[in-house]
């Protein structure tokens, strides 16, 4: 794992524009990569085929063709980087839907943001229907539920990233919560 200092050099050039900075910098953070890739891959079906290193790599391959992305720290990396999965994973599970008529609909659990006590199931590509609704209402609540349930962020360190206190962090994470779920029932 990179030093704190040399991550934060490596993204501030990646943000310049040099890829050769991006190459340099996903061997000091590779493991936590792979930690959210293994937290994606945890909520999905348990027949799915693509394992950790491959949905990291893959994430890779898809920020070498990102252009102008201005990356404010550590913690805003990984959180391009969890969106990216997320989208590698969805387009996956269309790409299976699709694979030939009436393709199966794969589900991923959803109990990590359902507080409720039953375990709640939910079809990847409902839940990034649901994500990007949210987002065209409200993006901050998008942007948490990405950085707490996808990323793996606390409580805190959500509200840190997003420059606001932990208890309006607190209190918009409850909201999303309830809207996602909400949502995703329909």
């Amino acid at each position: 794992m990179g030093l704190p200092g040399d991550v934060t050099e490596k993204l501030q050039a990646w943000s310049r524009g040099d890829q050769s900075a991006l190459a340099e910098l996903i061997p000091m953070v590779y493991e936590e990569l792979c930690c959210i890739a293994e937290k994606y891959l945890r909520k999905e079906r348990a027949d799915h085929t693509i394992q950790t290193s491959a949905l990291v790599h893959e994430a890779y391959i898809e920020l070498t063709g990102q252009n102008e992305i201005e990356c404010q720290n550590r913690k805003h990396f990984f959180a391009i980087a969890a969106k990216v999965m997320r989208r590698i994973l969805v387009d996956y599970a269309v790409a299976k839907q699709t694979a030939k008529r009436g393709g199966k609909v794969y589900k991923i659990a959803l109990d990590e943001i359902n507080d409720l006590a039953e375990k709640q199931e939910i079809e990847i590509i409902r839940l990034n229907e649901a994500l990007e609704a949210l987002a065209v209402q409200d993006p901050k609540k998008c942007q948490l539920i990405e950085l707490r349930f996808f990323v793996g962020l606390s409580i805190e360190e959500t509200a840190e990233l997003m420059n606001i206190s932990v208890a309006s962090a607190n209190r918009e994470w409850r909201l999303a919560k309830a809207w996602l779920c909400r949502e995703v029932k329909r």
